[in-house]
């Protein structure tokens, strides 16, 4: 998982992205970190033509291959059969 600080402007990143109609729905999306519309010395992810905050919480990785393993990790309940 990227941290904050390891990101740039221009980066292409994957996100694991909830759902906020569905809580428990999650899917894997891709986006790119923009400059803050509102704080161009912040940066922003730019996912579903809307701008979002960078948190500290966000699930932020540089390959699907890395979002897929924690994706799995977290939403995989075929575990469980």
């Amino acid at each position: 998982m990227l941290e904050k600080q390891q990101l740039k402007d221009g980066d292409k990143v994957f996100v694991i992205y909830r759902n906020p109609h569905a809580a428990n729905v999650a899917t894997i999306e891709q986006a790119e970190i923009v400059p803050h519309p509102k704080d161009k010395s912040d940066l922003a992810l730019f996912i579903h033509n809307s701008y979002h905050p960078l948190t500290e919480d966000d699930a932020i990785f540089a390959s699907y291959q890395d979002a897929e393993y924690l994706y799995n990790e977290l939403f995989d309940y075929q575990q469980y059969d």
